[in-house]
């Protein structure tokens, strides 16, 4: 399993259960998209399995944040490294 998610409070929670690599990143930023517009949380966090993730879970990120930007959905990576943070220009990171 790529990823675990619990909504809570009308924020949707979601783990990356590891570092995503190519074979892989499709599939998990797909299963976000589909949790984000099946629940219409207020709110996104992700929870990465490292401070400083890999290039294909960046992508998957990215992926992630401009899609919720769209909607209209704030999200927030705790525990990554401020250069993820900027990486991904995400508020609250």
């Amino acid at each position: 399993m790529l990823i675990s998610h619990a909504v809570r409070h009308d924020v949707l929670h979601v783990t990356l259960a590891r570092d995503l690599d190519v074979t892989n990143r499709a599939a998990a930023a797909l299963q976000i998209q589909a949790l984000v517009h099946s629940h219409r949380p207020a709110r996104v966090v992700i929870d990465l399995p490292t401070a400083d993730p890999t290039p294909a879970t960046l992508s998957a990120l990215a992926r992630a944040q401009r899609m919720c930007a769209g909607l209209g959905i704030p999200i927030s990576l705790p525990g990554a490294s401020p250069r993820t943070a900027r990486l991904l220009a995400v508020n609250g990171a």
